[in-house]
């Protein structure tokens, strides 16, 4: 965990790959991508949905340790159409109740509008909360942007030719961008300003790199 103060606000930049805001207690997270598996296995690709299983183990657990009052997904909930992963998930967040979760609509989420009515979910399509406006896509926005979208990395190099990619939190001077919560999902290396703040997810640490 690495705290992080940004405008006077405290966010804790989990190794789960989320952000939890300390002064709101809100868990942000952005690009779980749940029932991808189900759309590579329509093409003939064989993945197993335990992945996903995988990703909401993790997220029921940041639930339980972290008790916060709302839990905000910052787009690309679900990954394609309708199929059993969303039913699954359509149980699993009305059982959570009365805990109450926003979705900012991401370009992946394109179920229908019936799909999403569920008491404890709203869907947005952005959400200011001061200091701080939240999309899917970084936008040019009148506050501080967050977003996701990108799943953004940094290529770290050891000694000799050695190097690898690692998920990474960004904040530059207008936005910040999240990395992806799903791991089924891949990243996208970055540039990286001298004067932005750039933090790396490895081994179930978060390490500030820049």
């Amino acid at each position: 965990m690495q705290l992080y103060e940004l405008f006077g606000q405290r966010l804790r930049l989990l190794p789960e790959k989320g952000i939890f805001w300390e002064d709101k207690k809100y868990l942000i997270l952005s690009d779980l991508h749940l029932g991808k598996a189900g759309h590579f296995r329509k093409s003939g690709i064989p993945i197993s949905d335990l992945i996903h299983s995988k990703d909401m183990l993790t997220l029921d657990r940041l639930i339980a340790k972290l008790q916060p009052e709302e839990v905000i997904f910052l787009g690309d909930l679900f990954h394609s159409d309708h199929n059993q992963g969303w039913e699954i998930f359509r149980r699993w967040i009305k059982s959570k109740a009365p805990l109450s979760f926003r979705l900012i609509l991401g370009n992946h989420d394109i179920l229908d509008e019936r799909s999403y009515r569920i008491p404890n979910l709203e869907v947005l399509e952005s959400l200011k909360l001061e200091p701080f406006e939240l999309t899917h896509v970084p936008e040019e926005t009148e506050l501080y942007n967050l977003a996701g979208h990108i799943h953004p990395a940094v290529r770290m190099r050891g000694k000799g030719l050695q190097s690898i990619q690692l998920p990474c939190f960004y904040f530059g001077e207008r936005h910040a961008i999240l990395p992806a919560f799903g791991n089924f999902t891949g990243t996208a290396k970055i540039k990286i300003k001298k004067q932005d703040a750039v933090f790396a997810v490895a081994d179930q640490k978060v390490v500030k790199v820049n």
